[in-house]
């Protein structure tokens, strides 16, 4: 995955087991990271609207990874 591919507004859900039903919303990005808001969190009752940085290098649909959920706006 590449910093380009990772774009601010966009929504990704983590792939990780442990982690089922967590979504983010991007809301920047720098070389290396992603900083993104909890959507949706991965226990009922578990914190939403917390900040995260989360490694670009995780932005791929691996079972540890994140995968794309939701494009930008005239993203195809």
């Amino acid at each position: 995955m590449n910093q380009r591919d990772v774009l601010i507004c966009q929504v990704w859900a983590d792939n990780d087991r442990r982690s089922a039903g967590r979504t983010v919303r991007v809301g920047a990005v720098s070389e290396r990271h992603a900083y993104c808001t909890v959507l949706t969190a991965a226990a009922p009752g578990g914190r939403t609207g917390r900040r995260v940085r989360i490694l670009i290098e995780r932005m791929r649909p691996t079972s540890t990874g994140y995968r794309l959920v939701e494009l930008v706006d005239g993203e195809q």
